[in-house]
């Protein structure tokens, strides 16, 4: 199955403008793709602010990530690439910004994973249908070596492929569907949980 690159670039100016109202944006902060076919990707240009997109901040790549046009891609493309290499099925990336995720995955110092349960909202990741699943979302401490970065990611979604997210600690939230309804509907679902789990810290710090 293939998209035009017209039709992706419009819907990555949709979601950005969508996570922008959501306040999952800030600045020029996060990245966008979509899979075009089983070799190129449109994906966001780096520095652009992603509430104010246009159709020449979106840029073809190859799915290993090098640029097919002469412009530079997000610094993150490596990341975009690596899941739609290890979950084939992927159709849309969605990187985003918010205070929870931020504070929560700094607040969770040495913790490797984020545990969320018995969330009606779990129902938002595709083949979920009970609040009772758990789901274990992977936090990845920070670097500004995108190639380092991406073999961490590689070794443990190579061993969970069902997974839909993952977390870069005190940086931003990755998550994907198979077309860019679903990976909104994963953001905007497991940032709404991140907000539930950050406010539960805090109430529990000052129940003490």
């Amino acid at each position: 199955m293939s998209i035009t690159f017209e039709h992706a670039t419009q819907q990555i100016i949709k979601a950005g403008n969508r996570l922008d109202a959501l306040h999952l944006a800030p600045a020029t902060s996060g990245n966008y793709s979509v899979r075009l076919d089983d070799k190129a990707m449109a994906i966001t240009v780096s520095g652009a602010h992603k509430g104010m997109l246009e159709p020449a901040q979106i840029m073809k790549a190859t799915l290993d990530g090098t640029p097919l046009e002469d412009k530079k891609p997000s610094d993150e493309t490596l990341l975009h690439a690596g899941i739609y290499k290890i979950i084939p099925e992927s159709g849309a990336i969605l990187h985003s910004h918010s205070v929870a995720g931020t504070v929560l995955t700094r607040l969770m110092v040495g913790e490797e994973f984020l545990v969320l349960k018995d969330y009606e909202m779990l129902k938002a990741y595709p083949g979920v249908n009970t609040h009772s699943k758990t789901i274990r979302l992977p936090i990845f401490e920070n670097s500004q070596d995108m190639t380092e970065l991406q073999e961490r990611v590689a070794r443990v979604l190579e061993n969970a492929p069902q997974l839909h997210a993952y977390l870069i600690r005190g940086h931003g939230l990755y998550g994907w569907g198979k077309d860019m309804r679903e990976a909104e509907r994963v953001i905007e679902a497991t940032e709404f949980m991140l907000q539930c789990e950050l406010q539960m810290k805090q109430i529990r710090s000052t129940a003490v």
